[in-house]
């Protein structure tokens, strides 16, 4: 059972549209628990953030990472990258979602130690179910080292 404070996924999102989609079908699946970064920079933040404050740190730290590549200020890539040599994130499991069909992307991605990479489905209603099977996956069938 999920703590109530517990969070589940970090959405890193900095499109408005999808960012409303994507909470709509995880909410639909029952996820609620969701921490939305509208960039790299707030995500890095969130996860990893900077000195040695513990009062600046997340309580939970999230149970899986959806991860945009195409983000303001610091890059979907370059955010994976700062998440898989932290040893405090490195086991997190991060999801590419994405629009990038770029082989470039999807071979850097696995390199970087992504968990899974997925193309956004065009098609609303395409989009709201495979969000919603992403999340009730990663968060009921998956287990997690941790």
């Amino acid at each position: 059972m999920v703590n109530a404070n517990e969070i589940e996924i970090l959405l890193v999102e900095d499109n408005p549209y999808d960012m409303e989609l994507t909470l709509r079908a995880l909410k639909g699946s029952l996820i609620n628990n969701i921490h939305v970064a509208r960039d790299g920079e707030e995500a890095l933040e969130y996860l990893l953030p900077e000195g040695a404050d513990k009062e600046n740190e997340p309580k939970n730290l999230p149970r899986v990472i959806l991860l945009d590549l195409k983000l303001p200020k610091v890059d979907g890539l370059e955010v994976l990258r700062r998440i898989r040599e932290s040893e405090k994130t490195k086991l997190i499991p991060v999801v590419v979602l994405t629009s990038s069909l770029e082989e470039k992307d999807v071979v850097e991605s696995y390199r970087l130690g992504v968990n899974s990479y997925i193309v956004k489905p065009v098609e609303f209603d395409q989009f709201i179910k495979s969000v919603s099977e992403l999340g009730l996956y990663w968060l009921l069938l998956n287990k997690p080292p941790f």
